[in-house]
């Protein structure tokens, strides 16, 4: 992710705390954790009056809806219990927890988390390289002998390539030396995996969904509208007060059990597609990350579709 990229999904996950706060102040204490949210807030800083409105809009558009979805936010027990926004750190992104923002009732011991992403859809932007176990580091099984062997010749071949300061655009057979191989080798291992364990792809998800239920709130600026989408894969999610119902029901969706297919997308060398059983289903395309031929790929990685018990409910902006 570029530096501005980075900076406008920040400025965004301000404009979110901003949005919340002035809501919930309206019905109950609340309070801004405000050392979790200081890189935020410097990002924020960085744009312009008109993206800082434009965010605000985004992020206003669905606070309803969450509102709907989560009573225990704006349900309060006495001025002792104070909601507490917070931003996540990248660590804990890395240690399985996807959330950015989190709202926080410590007097019942509740959170519930929002991962916010800005005219983007990915799930994840996971690197590959010829050291990294991809195996072992998303679903807990090491990579074989015959992936590493098929792999680490042309990782070898690109880390030359950077010594020479080839770029990507110089290189117009990747597609077939690179990119295609790599793929292959992907789904064979994934595959092979499978085989012996048939619990890879429930892995799989909670790889990528994260440890910890979430709420995913993408804000589209062409379109104006913001999706607000539920991830209640272990039932954290719409949990009634003791005094206010949830209007929203969010049900709980079930994990995937079975591979159903995996194969290169039609008529692409660069993109593998996986169908799994209860309504699963992803992309996987590898890309370079730089203009300068490094010895590292990246996988963009998208849900091209989702269980119909993940509620999905677009937000028009006011």
């Amino acid at each position: 992710m570029s530096s501005k990229s980075n900076d406008q999904g920040r400025a965004f996950e301000y404009a979110c705390i901003i949005e919340l706060k002035d809501r919930i102040a309206a019905r109950r204490p609340v309070t801004i954790d405000e050392e979790s949210v200081m890189a935020a807030r410097r990002a924020w800083k960085k744009q312009s009056i008109t993206e800082q409105q434009t965010y605000l809009r985004a992020a206003g558009a669905f606070v309803d809806t969450l509102f709907s979805a989560e009573p225990l936010i704006i349900e309060c027990d006495g001025d002792n219990d104070i909601v507490v926004l917070s931003i996540n750190k990248d660590f804990d992104a890395e240690s399985g927890d996807v959330r950015d923002i989190v709202i926080t009732r410590k007097t019942i011991r509740w959170d519930i988390g929002l991962s916010m992403k800005h005219n983007h859809f990915a799930a994840k932007h996971s690197r590959l390289s010829s050291k990294i176990d991809f195996g072992a580091k998303w679903y807990g099984m090491p990579c074989d002998e015959n992936y590493w062997n098929t792999i680490k010749p042309i990782f070898a071949r690109l880390r030359y390539l950077k010594e020479e300061n080839f770029s990507w655009h110089d290189m117009t057979n990747k597609e077939d030396t690179v990119y295609f191989p790599i793929v292959n080798a992907f789904i064979k291992e994934m595959y092979r995996a499978y085989k012996a364990d048939n619990t890879i792809p429930a892995r799989l998800i909670s790889y990528l969904l994260g440890i910890r239920d979430f709420y995913k709130v993408v804000a589209i600026d062409k379109k104006q509208l913001t999706e607000f989408q539920s991830f209640n894969l272990r039932g954290e999610l719409n949990k009634d007060g003791k005094k206010t119902k949830s209007t929203l029901i969010i049900p709980k969706a079930d994990l995937p059990t079975e591979i159903i297919s995996l194969r290169f997308k039609p008529k692409s060398k660069s993109t593998a597609e996986l169908y799994l059983n209860n309504g699963w289903s992803l992309s996987f395309r590898i890309h370079n990350a730089s203009t300068i031929v490094e010895p590292s790929l990246k996988f963009d990685i998208q849900f091209i579709g989702v269980p119909p018990n993940i509620i999905t409910i677009n937000c028009i902006w006011k």
